[in-house]
């Protein structure tokens, strides 16, 4: 592992389910380097709260178990953020805001996520020092650390 300070990383809804649900090989570099900490991510209680919701889903097949399992775990490996102001800038979908919100708050380093209204925000966020990347473009970004 690198001796440079940890990345720091809000990682969306869509991005966690992929670690934790779906175990989907693409973002499974980015869950490595979060849960070794060579990745530091960071949560509030917004997005804590979609990720429980979103668990719950009868759709997604989580026991109630294997929610709180998950969410315990995340509890442990990610940075709480209390206090979260709004960005200076909006997303166009109001349900992705609380992630723009936290990244910018936080000054995270990226934002990692599958969604589309984030992801067209990347060049807007770059200038506020901010990367918004998909799991991939994160894991090239680890590669490039190494």
């Amino acid at each position: 592992m690198n001796s440079r300070a940890p990345v720091r990383a809000v990682i969306d809804t869509n991005v966690l389910l992929d670690f934790w649900v779906f175990d989907d090989p693409r973002a499974a570099p980015l869950r490595v380097a979060v849960e070794s900490g060579e990745v530091g991510a960071l949560r509030c209680g917004p997005s804590v709260d979609e990720l429980s919701d979103v668990l719950g889903r009868a759709v997604f097949g989580v026991s109630n178990e294997r929610r709180c399992t998950i969410l315990r775990h995340w509890d442990r490996i990610a940075t709480p953020v209390e206090r979260v102001h709004a960005a200076p800038f909006a997303c166009s979908d109001p349900h992705d805001q609380k992630f723009l919100d936290l990244a910018l708050t936080a000054r995270a380093d990226w934002l990692v996520t599958k969604d589309k209204a984030l992801l067209k925000l990347a060049r807007r966020a770059r200038r506020e020092g901010l990367q918004i990347v998909d799991p991939v473009g994160a894991t090239a970004l680890i590669a490039q650390r190494a």
